[in-house]
């Protein structure tokens, strides 16, 4: 059980220092007035957990070990992604008064987070093809 534990430890160390890293690169590529680093940070951690769960499930073409599993989708998908980020970043735009921003904001992030995770799990089908 300590070794499961360990897995989320390590790999939620190693997500959250991508998420850090892309997203200060994407801020200081694009600017910070709008959550961009944040935006695309979840957009792609949906498709790496989408493609990995398909790939590795039970009809996927990959057998990997139930700890493997939890330390990529818990430890490093969870670690990187980052709704808390997310929801603090909305509130801050409705703070400011930025409503439309706001509205965009969890818009384009439901969206297009649900369009990542199902873009992994059909490239993640077609991997297993």
């Amino acid at each position: 059980m300590w070794v499961t534990y360990l897995c989320v430890f390590v790999g939620a160390a190693i997500g959250g220092v991508g998420r850090y890293g892309l997203s200060g690169v994407i801020g200081y590529w694009i600017g910070l007035t709008f959550p961009w680093g944040t935006l695309i940070v979840n957009i792609t951690g949906c498709f790496i957990i989408g493609v990995f769960n398909t790939v590795t499930g039970p009809d996927g073409i990959l057998l990997v070990p139930a700890n493997l599993r939890v330390f990529v989708m818990v430890g490093i998908c969870g670690g990187y992604t980052t709704f808390s980020s997310f929801s603090l970043e909305t509130l801050n735009l409705v703070r400011n008064g930025e409503w439309f921003a706001s509205g965009a904001y969890i818009v384009a992030s439901t969206l297009f987070c649900l369009v990542g995770v199902w873009l992994g799990h059909i490239t993640g089908v077609l991997i297993n093809r």
